[in-house]
């Protein structure tokens, strides 16, 4: 096993964890108030170079996954391939999703910023907000798929014993938290933020695994001992 590919997936993991609570947390979160258009759109106008730089910080965070699902793959591949990419595909099926959500983002922006465009100021502040929320919405929505990937990653690593297994348990319990979360969001959003004090254990877990591989690598002993998912050696291809 590569321990430099291991130190690597960590920091590219560490990486997009920062990128995107800088994006969410510590800039978006400021300027957008929810139920508050008018509020909202002088917040973003005020701070319109602010804003961008969040959409290039999630370009940044999507980037990151796109790699770290690659990544992962190399590393979990010979615990097994097939779920190895099961793992990968849907880690960049939620890639895809976040990268073309960020036009929502895009979009709003461009009707605040609008001039000469038929629409009063007030019109543009509602329709601006629209894009917020579907913004909001289709990150939800890609979460989905990002929790079923950090199923079959919790699974692997549980069993390959790469990382201390209680992370790996937390990594289970972080993809429990993202599915409910995004159903919560799209059938009952008014009970969504009695959750967001679970998204503290998603935070735990990443960043726990993102520090484990950057300081220890991957733990490969025992690792013969585990047993193999594979049923031909073609898997190992």
């Amino acid at each position: 096993m590569n321990q430099g590919i291991a130190r690597l997936t960590g920091i590219i993991y560490l990486i997009l964890i920062a990128a995107g609570i800088y994006a969410t947390v510590f800039i978006r979160s400021s300027l957008i108030v929810s139920g508050d258009a008018v509020t909202t759109a002088q917040n973003i106008m005020a701070s319109e170079g602010l804003f961008r730089v969040s959409i290039a910080s999630d370009l940044i965070m999507i980037i990151a996954d796109v790699a770290l699902a690659v990544l992962f793959y190399v590393l979990l591949r010979p615990v097994s391939r097939t779920l190895a990419l099961v793992a990968t595909f849907f880690r960049l099926i939620q890639a895809a999703i976040l990268g073309i959500n960020l036009l929502n983002l895009s979009i709003s922006l461009e009707f605040l910023t609008a001039n000469n465009s038929g629409f009063e100021g007030a019109q543009l502040n509602s329709l601006a907000n629209v894009f917020l929320n579907a913004q909001d919405i289709g990150y939800d929505l890609g979460l989905v798929f990002f929790a079923i990937s950090l199923a079959a990653l919790s699974y692997l690593l549980y069993t390959s014993r790469y990382v201390p297994r209680f992370l790996s348990v937390l990594l289970a319990g972080s993809a429990l938290v993202y599915l409910a979360g995004s159903f919560v969001t799209v059938l009952a959003p008014r009970l969504s933020r009695m959750l967001e004090l679970a998204y503290i254990l998603p935070f735990i877990a990443e960043l726990g695994i993102a520090l484990w591989l950057i300081i220890r690598g991957v733990n490969t002993r025992g690792q013969n001992n585990q047993p193999s998912f594979n049923n031909s050696r073609n898997e190992y291809a």
